[in-house]
C-alpha cells in the first residue's frame, strides 16, 4: 500500500497565551500543498520503520509511535513494514513529520482492518503531536487549542503557492521559538477569525495572512532574514514563515516568481518550490 504524507504552511497562526497544562492555546488556519512524504506499507512479521534517511528510521519516528500506539488501541501486534522517501524538508516548519504519522494511521488502519472512523483516530492523532489531527484530512482547516481541535474551511484547492526552504535545522527549533515569545505577542484571535470570515464569505485576503513567529524567527535562525529580505524582493506578495520557520511561502504565486527565485537562491543553501494548495485524495 502506498499513501502520501502531504506538507502544510499555516496561513495564520496566532498564539492566545499559555495553558495551565504547559502548552499554548493556538489559533491558526492551515493548508496543504501537493509537496509530499511518501509511504509504503506492508504486511511484515515485525513493526519495522524506514526511510531514505538513515537518521529517521527506526523507533524514535513518529511513524513508529503512531503504528504502535494504533496496534495498542486495535488490540493487536505491531506487524508491518513501513518504508518513507522524504521529500518535504526536515525541520522546515512544514509537518512533514506530522504529516507522516498521520498517514501511517490511515494507511495502518486499512492494512490491519481495524475499522475506526477517521473521528476515532483523533485521539491517538492528538495524542502524537499538535498537528497530527489536521492531516487525517487535510485541505483547509481552522485549528484551535494545542491545534487537536480542527473544523473544516472552504477550500484553496489549486492555488499555487511559493515555497522556500532554508537548508538548516535547529534542534529542540520549536521549544526555542515558544522560548522568545512573550505575552506581548499574544492576541485574541482576532486575525484569525477575520480570514475565516472572509473565507466563509467565499474571498481569499492574502494581506490577513500573519504568523506570530516572525516576530521572534529572524533572530533565531541564522541568515533567515536575509534570505527573506531577498525573496521579498523578487516576489508580488509579501513572504510568510510557515510554522515555527524556517521555510517561506508566498501566495498566490507563479512560474515566473518560481524562476526569479529560483534562479537568485541557486547558490543560497535553500530548495525552492512551486506546489499547489490541495485537498488530499484521502480527505
Amino acid at each position: 500500500m502506498r499513501v502520501q504524507a502531504y506538507a502544510k504552511i499555516n496561513l495564520t497562526l496566532e498564539i492566545l497565551g499559555r495553558r495551565s497544562d504547559g502548552h499554548h492555546e493556538v489559533k491558526t488556519i492551515l493548508q496543504t500543498v501537493d509537496l509530499a512524504d511518501r509511504l509504503d506499507v506492508e504486511s511484515a512479521p515485525r513493526l519495522r520503520v524506514d526511510c531514505d534517511d538513515p537518521s529517521l528510521s527506526g523507533d524514535a519516528n513518529l511513524v513508529w509511535q503512531a503504528a504502535t500506539m494504533l496496534a495498542k488501541r486495535a488490540e493487536i501486534e505491531p506487524k508491518a513494514h513501513i518504508f518513507m522517501r522524504k521529500r518535504i524538508p526536515v525541520g522546515s516548519g512544514l509537518g512533514g513529520g506530522s504529516s507522516d504519522a498521520a498517514a501511517a494511521l490511515v494507511a495502518l488502519n486499512q492494512l490491519w482492518d481495524t475499522g475506526l472512523s477517521v473521528e476515532e483516530l483523533y485521539p491517538l492523532a492528538a495524542e502524537l503531536g499538535s498537528d497530527v489531527p489536521f492531516f487525517l484530512r487535510g485541505g483547509t482547516a481552522l485549528a484551535e487549542g494545542r491545534g487537536e481541535r480542527v473544523s473544516p474551511l472552504p477550500a484553496l484547492a489549486e492555488m499555487p503557492v511559493l515555497l522556500v526552504c532554508p537548508d538548516q535545522t535547529l534542534e529542540h527549533k520549536t521549544r526555542k521559538l515558544y522560548s522568545q515569545i512573550t505575552a506581548a505577542h499574544y492576541s485574541d484571535g482576532g486575525v484569525t477569525r477575520r480570514l475565516v470570515q472572509t473565507m466563509m464569505g467565499g474571498h481569499f485576503e492574502v494581506s490577513i495572512l500573519q504568523n506570530v513567529f516572525e516576530n521572534v524567527a529572524f533572530q533565531v535562525f541564522p541568515g533567515l532574514s536575509e534570505l527573506y529580505q531577498r525573496v521579498a524582493s523578487l516576489v508580488a506578495t509579501r513572504p510568510h514563515l510557515s510554522g515555527a520557520g524556517p521555510a517561506l511561502f508566498c501566495l498566490p504565486s507563479g512560474e515566473d516568481e518560481y524562476q526569479q527565485v529560483a534562479k537568485s537562491l541557486r547558490y543560497c543553501n535553500a530548495n525552492v518550490y512551486l506546489v499547489q494548495a490541495i485537498i488530499p485524495r484521502f480527505a
